[in-house]
């Protein structure tokens, strides 16, 4: 009954995340397409936003703070800011379909920084699935139409970041004995002070394209809706992650992957063809066919590589929790 409970409150979380997820993606690209609203001011926001929700849960005695030394999550509010700083800049500037492709790298580096300096070890099927993820990658961003070299180092960064900040969210939960909740309420508003520091050196505060400029009703309700949105994600990312793993949280993200892709195509129209959408039920012919059409087509077989290897990934995992609970039954 136990494992059955516990199974529950997962399957709910990662519900809670897919949908927290792929709304926020939307909702940020609409905010930049339709108000311009500056990238680090929502940013902290949603910061903001978390805090308070997260104070709310504390009063209604959801959970109780737990004092932690501000030394011990410096660093870990510093990736926060640099996490979603750079994943917003990388959706403001490349279409969703590479925003969320480029996301898909975060499990390679992940994995390395876990061998590199956790010493944790991976299976060799688990090392080959990230050959076709890296390779679709660049695949799509080679022939990405709409390709460009600062989308591309934000988005660079924002895996580099990304990666050390669900390595180290996993880890401090771990080392101080703290749940999801506990940790955030303790770095939301330290990485709200450094954003509040940098912003006037990066975006005005006043005028066109300041947080103190003319916004329209609409604009700060939809802003404020996308802080309600990051509030859901951020907290589902630390339950995740301390129940689960960071790989584990990056492998689920390939369901966010192909809502995103449609999306990004029907909202935004970006440019991936039908073909780009609906290729997961026609691999075998769509391969040899992508690769010998046009840029847009090679885009798919981009997609196409990388979505394969999320999906072998997660059944090779799974078969090696199936083993290893198999041999942990069979022991006297």
């Amino acid at each position: 009954m136990l494992s059955f409970s516990a199974n529950r409150r997962i399957a709910t979380c990662l519900l809670v995340n897919l949908l927290s997820s792929i709304c926020i993606v939307f909702i940020n690209k609409w905010i930049y397409v339709h108000y311009g609203f500056p990238n680090m001011t929502l940013t902290l926001v949603h910061f903001l936003v978390t805090w308070l929700g997260l104070f709310i849960c504390q009063k209604m005695d959801i959970f109780s703070p737990k004092s932690l030394p501000v030394r011990r999550i410096v660093w870990l509010a510093l990736s926060f800011c640099g996490f979603v700083a750079f994943t917003n800049l990388s959706l403001q500037n490349n279409s969703i379909g590479t925003y969320q492709l480029a996301k898909a790298m975060t499990t390679p580096v992940i994995i390395l920084i876990q061998t590199t300096y956790y010493k944790k070890s991976f299976s060799t099927k688990i090392k080959f699935t990230l050959v076709p993820i890296t390779l679709g990658v660049i695949l799509n961003s080679y022939y990405d139409v709409r390709f460009n070299l600062l989308g591309t180092v934000f988005a660079t960064l924002g895996v580099l970041v990304t990666s050390l900040y669900q390595v180290w969210v996993g880890a401090k939960q771990h080392e101080l004995q703290v749940n999801s909740m506990q940790l955030l309420y303790y770095q939301a508003p330290l990485s709200s002070g450094f954003l509040l520091a940098i912003i006037p050196l990066f975006e005005p505060l006043t005028g066109d394209g300041g947080i103190f400029g003319p916004w329209s009703l609409p604009a700060l309700l939809t802003v404020l809706f996308s802080g309600v949105v990051a509030f859901l994600v951020n907290l589902s990312i630390y339950w995740i992650i301390g129940n689960t793993s960071a790989v584990t949280y990056n492998m689920f993200g390939h369901f966010k992957f192909c809502i995103t892709l449609v999306g990004g195509y029907l909202l935004f129209h970006d440019p991936l063809s039908l073909n780009q959408v609906s290729l997961s039920s026609w691999i075998g012919a769509v391969l040899v066919f992508c690769f010998f059409s046009l840029s847009p087509l090679r885009q798919a077989l981009g997609i196409l590589c990388t979505l394969a290897g999320i999906l072998s990934y997660t059944h090779f995992k799974l078969a090696e929790q199936e083993e290893g609970k198999s041999r942990l039954a069979q022991r006297p």
